[in-house]
């Protein structure tokens, strides 16, 4: 079964939810939740990278970030000499993480994808917090790993899982 569930921080709840039948399973659309959000901040802090949507110079463009969850925010660490923090301090953003490289065991592990939406900014965490994200790479396109932190405030996420147990 494919599912979504959007979630927006906000107040305003959407309502109901609408289903597609097709040979391989269902599709289903959930209405947005605290719950359906605190669940895909659960599932971001069972990985430790993920991949960082933002606009360089008006185009799309993909990083990799190693990620924290911390008091409700994502804190992104990135390779400082890449100049992507630059582009992304004070503009909203996409991050999203996935298990889609983790072993199906019998064909019943679900796999499940995250992504978060909101406004993100340049932070000097705390020391403790540094250390929580562990080693970084010794280099990064052949120089030396200089790390920059970035929080992301996150105002919307979305959830989406695939589950193996349903019936074809």
């Amino acid at each position: 079964m494919l599912s979504s569930r959007p979630s927006d921080t906000g107040t305003a709840k959407g309502s109901g939810s609408s289903g597609l039948s097709g040979a391989t399973g269902t599709a289903t659309a959930a209405s947005s939740s605290g719950a359906d959000k605190l669940r895909a901040v659960q599932l971001l802090g069972s990985v430790r990278y993920g991949r960082l949507a933002m606009s360089m110079r008006a185009l799309p463009f993909l990083a990799v970030a190693r990620h924290l969850v911390i008091e409700g925010r994502v804190v992104l660490r990135m390779h400082r000499g890449l100049g992507f923090h630059e582009s992304c301090d004070g503009s909203v953003i996409a991050y999203g993480a996935d298990n889609f490289n983790s072993p199906v065991t019998g064909g019943t592990e679900d796999l499940w994808s995250v992504q978060f939406t909101g406004p993100v900014e340049i932070v000097d965490p705390a020391l403790d917090e540094r250390e929580r994200f562990g080693n970084g790479p010794a280099e990064v396109n052949g120089e030396h790993f200089d790390p920059v932190y970035l929080r992301l405030d996150p105002h919307l996420a979305h959830m989406h899982t695939l589950a193996f147990a349903a019936s074809p």
